[in-house]
């Protein structure tokens, strides 16, 4: 493939990559609308929200598989055309039942797209390049989820949120069309048939791998309480223990996303010139908690504080965007495509569970309040819940404390 035609397929399949952030964060800025269309309680508001995280955590190690075997450009197709039907279903839904299996549909077919962009960065690029390649696509990924923020806010507003999904539909068909048109039929470094044999000893090598393993506890603490929250639960939580308009909750929510996508973009640059993977996580994973022992133990606060308290979190939430590297090193690179997909799978598995937990505890607290047919919360409403997502990155900082440090070099390569 030639360098332009190269770099313009990364452009599209990052797009695709921003399209994934978008819905994954979405539910967050339109929480509100969703729980008065459908008439629902918080703990089943969670479960719309994290049906996206089941399917993408069952899919992991299918993708990584597949990205292993027919190569990322079928399956980056594939997706696209499924999460279009998901989007457009979601967006049509009489019921929440409706609803349920349209983002279900969508996380299907976005659950893809991470495994393969890393699939992609392993064949196409120097190892030595892999967290700044990482952090770059991230930090444009993560568009979408700023514009899940006030944007969406905004055009929910003037369109209707409805009408804001079957435009994210059109998007998802046009960018699998790109892909399918720019990225090479036949990528060179994947394995080259579909062997039973060699796929599943692959996987168990990896899952006996005890060096894989604080990875995905770091994923899995780290980015499942950063989706759970920013993924749901931060709008109604500044605008109940904070006392925030829903326009404020929004600007507080892009700020928390882009905040998050310097970081990734900044940590995975560090990274790689410092040749450190650990020694670049830890810090960063304790400031990550540091901020949820704030949000856990502060109370009220104003406005001159949670901005400046929800940038530093969005930061340090992107420490775990090294815990791919750091899995991807630590086993054989022809085994790349599954080693990142379990590592992946800790963090959406987190964020299927802590996500509609999150909001059984928040019910469980609730003093039975409705106002217009919509649940009305006050701070104490958000304790428990709040002490879950800390005791989550509790967990993802012992992860990062952890792993082995590999010097950004696979250590099957480079045994010394």
């Amino acid at each position: 493939m030639a360098c332009s035609r190269r770099t313009t397929a990364l452009v599209v399949v990052i797009a695709a990559y921003v399209l994934s952030f978008f819905h994954r964060f979405a539910p967050a800025g339109i929480a509100t609308e969703l729980a008065a269309a459908f008439h629902t309680s918080a703990a089943s508001l969670g479960t719309l929200a994290a049906t996206y995280f089941y399917v993408y955590t069952l899919m992991q190690l299918p993708t990584g598989i597949l990205a292993d075997t027919v190569g990322p450009r079928r399956i980056i197709v594939a997706g696209g055309f499924v999460a279009a039907a998901g989007s457009l279903l979601f967006a049509l839904a009489p019921s929440l039942e409706v609803a349920l299996a349209g983002r279900t549909l969508t996380g299907l077919g976005v659950s893809v797209t991470f495994i393969a962009m890393l699939k992609l960065f392993a064949l196409w690029y120097d190892e030595r390049r892999f967290a700044s390649l990482v952090g770059l696509g991230m930090f444009v990924g993560n568009l979408g989820s700023v514009l899940a923020g006030t944007p969406l806010t905004a055009l929910a507003q003037l369109t209707g949120w409805r009408g804001v999904f079957v435009a994210t539909a059109l998007a998802s068909l046009a960018v699998a069309v790109l892909c399918w048109r720019l990225i090479e039929p036949e990528e060179p470094g994947t394995l080259k048939r579909f062997d039973r044999t060699v796929i599943f000893g692959g996987l168990a090598t990896i899952l006996r791998n005890r060096a894989t393993w604080p990875a995905v506890l770091a994923n899995f603490g780290i980015a499942g309480s950063f989706f759970a929250f920013a993924g749901l639960w931060a709008t109604p939580y500044l605008m109940s223990v904070h006392g925030l308009t829903k326009l404020q909750a929004s600007h507080h929510l892009s700020l928390y996303f882009l905040a998050f996508a310097l970081g990734c973009l900044a940590i995975g640059a560090l990274s790689d010139r410092l040749a450190r993977r650990k020694a670049v996580l830890v810090p960063v994973a304790a400031l990550y908690l540091a901020c949820w022992v704030v949000c856990l133990t502060a109370g009220p606060l104003p406005q001159t504080l949670t901005f400046p308290l929800f940038a530093l979190m969005g930061l340090a939430s992107s420490s775990f965007s090294l815990t791919w590297a750091c899995a991807k090193e630590v086993n054989l690179p022809a085994l790349s495509g599954m080693s990142t997909a379990l590592t992946n799978m800790g963090g959406f598995l987190g964020g299927a569970l802590l996500q509609p937990l999150a909001g059984a505890l928040i019910d469980r607290a609730w003093n039975g309040t409705v106002l217009d047919g919509v649940r009305i919360y006050a701070p104490e409403h958000f304790t428990a819940a709040i002490a879950c997502l800390a005791g989550a990155a509790a967990l993802g900082f012992l992860g990062a404390c952890l792993v082995h440090e590999t010097r950004a070099r696979n250590r099957w390569q480079n045994p010394a």
